[in-house]
């Protein structure tokens, strides 16, 4: 009996000092987990435009003249040679009208010669005083105006045998019809395109770009260019012309990138990709996930060397689809929170993991640069 209770007051005392010794061990660590990371170089800023390959030389093509058109001799992607007709109109009453001019010419050039006979037999007359100076006055006048009525005729014929040759659409040059406006049939007024044309020769890159990025740009810088068919294969070229106004829509600025590489083959219409190197402060790239907001502008959460939260407000220079470009407001060196920012209080002691789950000593991140 003695026995049986020894064992009993040993087991309470041995129980005892277990909790007695697992009381006294250090307290878990409750501070919030977050997880960390520095911000990255972004490198030197490249902007990618999506654009269209576009002739050198590009024009409408229309009549001077209003009428109906009578013939249509080539379609949309038809290859033409300088001079070739490309359409007509019905010049039925340009060539009356022409008709008409060249008889009213006839007619004034007889009353002209008439006149100037007249003229010179009263010039005899009023030599030998047969007939009165001012009758001589008067005949020499008469000669005067039928010569300028003749003259003025004759103008006019010019003008209506100019028109009558308007009545047809020649190539300026060797090139592609790219877009065809007009149909036969279609009465138009002087003026209304019938055809876009593009001239064979240097080939552009058409691309848009928006006001933020006009800074950046300049006349001759270089870029690269990418054809949507030739992926992987990059061609030399450079800004050859930026629109002094933005559209009025869209408010984007029109640019043309010129290729320097005379191999490029292109074909009008092709999508092509223009890869822009950007001027200035390159910038550090943060994940999207990093960035919250303070008083309405972008901020991260920064972890302190005593491991305690700070908000700080950044300047983005643009977002991507999975970061954004900081150029204001943070150091490389410094630790920031990637995840749950919408959670965290300013102040707040924290435990920093990094995205292996391994702590992160703010310590050792060193002092922030300013």
């Amino acid at each position: 009996m003695h026995h049986h209770s020894s064992r009993r007051y040993g087991f309470a005392a041995a129980l005892i000092l277990t909790l007695s010794a697992c009381s006294s061990g250090p307290e878990p660590d409750t501070r919030r987990l977050v997880l960390v990371t520095q911000a990255q170089a972004s490198g030197t800023s490249s902007q990618v435009f999506a654009g269209e390959v576009r002739a050198r030389e590009e024009v409408t093509l229309a009549f001077r003249v209003p009428g109906k058109i009578a013939n249509r001799y080539v379609d949309a992607g038809a290859r033409v040679q300088a001079g070739q007709i490309l359409a007509r109109l019905d010049d039925s009453d340009l060539s009356l009208q022409s008709q008409a001019s060249e008889a009213s010419v006839q007619a004034l050039r007889a009353d002209r010669d008439l006149a100037a006979a007249e003229l010179t037999r009263y010039r005899e007359l009023v030599g030998k005083q047969l007939v009165s100076q001012s009758l001589y006055d008067s005949k020499k006048a008469q000669a005067q105006a039928a010569q300028s009525r003749y003259q003025q005729a004759v103008a006019q014929s010019r003008v209506n045998t100019n028109q009558a040759g308007y009545a047809v659409i020649r190539a300026p040059s060797n090139g592609v019809i790219s877009q065809r406006l007009a149909e036969a049939g279609q009465v138009l007024s002087a003026g209304q395109p019938v055809f876009a044309f593009a001239a064979d020769g240097a080939r552009d890159v058409a691309i848009t770009v928006a006001e933020q990025h006009l800074p950046n740009l300049r006349l001759g810088q270089p870029v690269k260019v990418e054809l949507w068919t030739q992926e992987g294969t990059v061609y030399d070229g450079k800004v050859r012309e930026i629109a002094a106004a933005a559209d009025a829509l869209t408010r984007t600025y029109a640019v043309r990138v010129a290729f320097d590489d005379a191999a490029a083959t292109t074909q009008l219409g092709q999508s092509a990709r223009v890869y822009m190197q950007e001027s200035g402060n390159p910038g550090l790239s943060v994940p999207l996930s990093a960035l919250t907001e303070s008083n309405g502008k972008p901020a991260v959460w920064i972890v302190s060397r005593d491991g305690r939260l700070q908000k700080r407000g950044v300047s983005v220079r643009r977002y991507g689809a999975r970061s954004a470009e900081i150029t204001a407001g943070l150091a490389q060196n410094e630790w920031i929170v990637q995840a749950g920012v919408h959670l965290l209080r300013e102040g707040e002691s924290v435990r920093a993991v990094d995205a292996d789950n391994r702590p992160v000593p703010m310590a050792a991140s060193g002092k922030a640069e300013q």
